[in-house]
């Protein structure tokens, strides 16, 4: 079976600490990618000197500079991405793919990614789940795809139009849902996991502020009122214990409270409640074995 051919983009932010290791990761590759652009985003802490010095031994790294800007948001990371998708033109690849600066993975990678991809024309989004502190972050829900590495079919990709310009986040979250609503399939691989070497989020926020921005984003991006409770429930038993998912339900009541417009189109909303319902049925369902049977009551109107 033929595997199809890729492109990797990575925006990348003042990430001399780790980047290293990605690109050290990458050239080692059973199949390196057709090209792979680094955008340093107004990197002022060497990183442009690290991609630099492999760029001069590997003709297919790319490093493409972008002015240093004052605020930081992930619309400057999306129009990165955009920027390094320019200088893709030309080239007849099958795949492209986000990647993280800060993560690693073992040499078939992306053979064993681009396998999933020759398998099932219907694919349009893949990944893998990652390994934080020693920790496996996979999720139940399999549909969902971490932003730490999505793949993309070319045709999905073009077909939603690329990453949203959105400044509070969640770009790599309505890239799947949108590639969902487009009639693509996406898909976490859990036969695989690439390291994340920070935290995922922490590059901006941390401690009780980065709990409050969790919660402002489940409501920005359209999350169940009904699953975020249970989710701030659940986020009680970590640390800083019950403060923490106070603070997540506090940061979205405190949205809802001031009728702060979402960032999620409505048409996706109504994609990610369904999902967000079904998965919370299926817990409670193991839970309580009662909440499964409900389906099974005949319908008292037939």
């Amino acid at each position: 079976m033929t595997l199809p051919t890729y492109v990797l983009i990575t925006p990348a932010r003042n990430e001399a600490q780790f980047i290293e290791l990605t690109i050290q990761a990458v050239v080692a590759q059973t199949i390196k990618p057709l090209k792979w652009v680094i955008v340093s985003d107004g990197s002022t802490d060497g990183t442009d000197e690290i991609v630099r010095k492999y760029a001069s031994e590997y003709g297919w790294i790319e490093l493409l500079r972008q002015p240093e800007r004052i605020d930081r948001n992930f619309a400057g990371k999306a129009a990165a991405f955009n920027a390094g998708r320019t200088r893709l033109a030309g080239l007849d690849y099958q795949v492209i793919g986000n990647l993280d600066a800060d993560i690693t993975f073992e040499r078939d990678y992306f053979t064993f990614l681009l396998d999933k991809f020759a398998a099932n024309p219907k694919l349009g989004v893949a990944g893998t789940p990652y390994e934080e502190d020693g920790k496996n972050r996979a999720r139940l829900d399999l549909e969902h795809v971490s932003g730490a590495c999505q793949m993309f079919r070319r045709e999905c990709f073009e077909a939603i139009g690329g990453y949203p310009s959105i400044e509070s986040g969640g770009i790599d979250l309505i890239s799947v849902f949108s590639a969902r609503k487009a009639g693509w399939e996406t898909r976490t691989f859990p036969e695989k996991i690439c390291q994340h070497h920070r935290k995922m989020g922490s590059a901006q926020l941390t401690g009780f502020a980065e709990r409050w921005h969790r919660g402002r984003m489940d409501y920005l991006l359209g999350s169940h009122p009904l699953w975020e409770v249970f989710r701030s429930l659940y986020q009680m038993r970590n640390a800083p214990v019950v403060l923490g998912g106070v603070l997540i339900l506090f940061g979205y009541l405190w949205q809802w409270i001031r009728r702060v417009e979402r960032t999620m189109p409505a048409s996706l909303i109504s994609i990610r409640r369904r999902d967000q319902m079904n998965r919370l049925k299926s817990i409670l369902g193991r839970v309580l074995p009662f909440v499964s049977r409900l389906d099974e009551r005949p319908d008292p109107r037939v």
